[in-house]
């Protein structure tokens, strides 16, 4: 069935006395051509005049409505599983999709615009935050799927994980607002909505073909018709692109991919056309700057609890508070960049289960005390009770790296001054009390899941036993001295994050930079160098070895109890654990020592 046909035969269901000069008038061609598509659609069996040909009237064919009928549009797939970076902070709490544009969210508008034009059948695909959306099922009747990969691909796994659902179906996304609705009950084939940038576009730009078929796609342009809003696939086309759907998701060089990435390379087997639609019809909001100007409320108050305690930090109003970007989503922290009074800052939310696990007046007591130092980032605020930080941001920064030497030379320094400093406080840093601590909160979640925990758990505790024997140091100790800790601005070396500082053996900072920058023991030699200036002493080495083993153990621990609540590091957690087996052996290799519960417990196991 050819396009003006299916146009046609929509026209005439909707109006079966409609004339010729209102289907020219509609479709926005010449009476005379409408006449010749009439004849063809009866001599090719869509058409039928009932009476005589001179003065009879043209009817549709049963051929006719059985053809449209199979352009009838099965379903909806609304992809909401993604974070929205460029929301933060109000998508830590709410998914970009159910965020709110004149009092109403963007996701409901838009299952309602698909309700109204008869497509009930709507699945959203979920992720971050997925427990916000289950509201949905009651209020609309929509259906759920989890995309477990959401934190770690891009939306080519959201379609991946429904696959089976493609059929002649539209697929949108959760954070796109219609101004008119502008889905049908059928639809002829497939189309990418398209909108007209006359300037500079970063967006996916489309190069147009006859009929405005797609024929080549590319990021970035000027003066294009680029990718926006919705898509409709016809079932032929979910048919086509459905196995190469799933060929690219199991590539090992495909998490970065949207679904849009499989499209652009197979133009020349799949067929899509560009949707072209009016300016301000749809609207893909890329941050809150867009949204203020689009929904002026955003412009008084976000109602997000994050930026009414900014604007009362520093007693501006929120719409002075601008260039909101994610720093990072550390292990332990939430952080983001704002701008206001023409400075930048960042934003510490805590982590889940960190109220658990870090006392803050602690850590706001460790930042009082090494302000003469100079060498942490500045705070601005510091809630003692909830933790949350705000510091002014350094320009120009950059995190160590440790592959480089001289990266490497900066932290020692640093590490030196701070160990070297004789400031002290009042609390204490105790592996044997952490570790049963993280074992206890892990056990509270059923989050320890290794095999041979009990085994390695003895080992820990023949190396806290000889720990204990030997003459150790006392010094503020960072104990989260990491890489990613560390700025570098324009020269000047800070380190920042003291949640876990205070004293302890100094040396216990040399293992926990080597073990998350998951060094070799070659490499483990060489930062003990560095920090010593010299080679290390044997029970210098042999202190360092047993802090690698030790804090693999806790750090083991920690990642149980977060996955427990929900939190996912992928492999972090299996490569601490290996620190701890594999340096309890090199410390028996060094010692030969041999603890006697350890030495039964392989008696015991030889015997039976």
């Amino acid at each position: 069935m050819k396009r003006r046909y299916f146009q046609i035969i929509e026209l005439m269901k909707k109006n079966p006395a409609i004339t010729q000069r209102d289907i020219a008038g509609t479709l926005k061609i010449s009476l005379a051509y409408v006449n010749q598509i009439l004849f063809s659609m009866e001599q090719d069996g869509f058409l039928k005049t009932n009476g005589l040909p001179a003065i009879g009237k043209r009817v549709l064919t049963i051929k006719a409505h059985t053809e449209y009928d199979s352009c009838k549009v099965d379903n909806a797939i609304i992809m909401a599983a993604g974070f929205g970076s460029r929301f933060i902070p109000l998508t830590y709490a709410t998914p970009k999709g159910l965020l709110e544009v004149f009092g109403e969210r963007m996701i409901e508008r838009q299952i309602k615009q698909l309700q109204e034009a008869g497509i009930t059948d709507i699945t959203v695909v979920v992720g971050y935050l997925k427990d916000t959306f289950e509201y949905l099922i009651d209020k609309y009747n929509v259906k759920l799927v989890y995309n477990p990969d959401f934190e770690t691909k891009n939306n080519l796994s959201t379609l991946y994980h429904v696959r089976d659902k493609l059929k002649n179906t539209y697929i949108l996304s959760s954070d796109n607002w219609l101004r008119k609705n502008m889905y049908h009950a059928h639809e002829y084939d497939s189309w990418y909505s398209a909108v007209k940038v006359n300037e500079k576009t970063k967006e996916w730009v489309l190069q147009l073909g006859l009929h405005d078929k797609i024929m080549k796609v590319k990021v970035g342009g000027w003066n294009a018709w680029v990718m926006y809003g919705p898509v409709y696939f016809s079932r032929a086309f979910s048919d086509a692109i459905r196995p190469m759907i799933e060929e690219a998701y199991h590539r090992d060089d495909t998490d970065e991919w949207y679904w849009e990435d499989v499209l652009s390379r197979h133009l020349n087997t799949l067929t899509m056309f560009a949707n072209k639609q009016p300016a301000n019809q749809v609207y893909e909001f890329e941050s809150l700057e867009e949204l203020r100007q689009f929904d002026t409320s955003y412009m008084i108050s976000t109602q997000n609890k994050w930026m009414e305690l900014i604007s009362r930090v520093f007693g501006k109003p929120e719409m002075q508070i601008r260039n909101l970007r994610p720093l990072r989503l550390g292990m332990t922290n939430k952080s983001f960049i704002f701008e206001l009074n023409n400075n930048k800052y960042i934003f510490r939310i805590p982590g889940t289960g960190t109220e658990v696990l870090i006392n803050r007046k602690q850590e706001y007591a460790v930042y009082k005390a090494i302000e003469p130092l100079g060498i942490s980032d500045k705070i601005v605020y510091f809630d003692q009770t909830t933790g949350v930080k705000i510091t002014q941001f350094e320009e120009n920064m950059r995190v160590v790296d440790p592959h480089n030497p001289d990266d490497l030379d900066a932290c020692m320094w640093i590490a030196r001054k701070l160990h070297t400093s004789g400031i002290t406080v009042r609390h204490r840093f105790n592996f044997r009390e952490r570790i049963d601590f993280y074992e206890r909160q892990a056990e509270a979640k059923h989050g320890i899941l290794f095999y041979d925990y009990t085994e390695v758990r003895e080992k820990m505790n023949a190396l806290l036993d000889l720990l204990d024997t030997l003459e150790k140091p006392e010094a503020l100790t960072h104990i989260d001295l990491i890489c990613d800790n560390f700025i570098i601005s324009d020269g000047d070396v800070k380190l920042i994050d003291w949640e876990y500082a205070a004293m302890c053996d100094p040396l216990a900072d040399l293992a926990m930079f080597s073990i998350y920058s998951y060094f070799s023991e070659a490499q483990i030699n060489d930062l003990m160098h560095r920090y010593f200036r010299r080679d290390p002493g044997p029970e210098e080495k042999l202190r360092v070895f047993i802090y690698v083993a030790l804090a693999g153990f806790l750090w083991a621990l920690w990642t149980c109890y977060k996955q427990a609540l929900g939190e996912s590091f992928g492999e972090y957690g299996l490569k601490m654990y290996r620190y701890a087996k594999d340096y309890y052996k090199k410390i028996m290799q060094m010692t030969g020592f041999t603890d006697e519960r350890t030495q039964e417990s392989n008696d015991e196991q030889s015997e039976t």
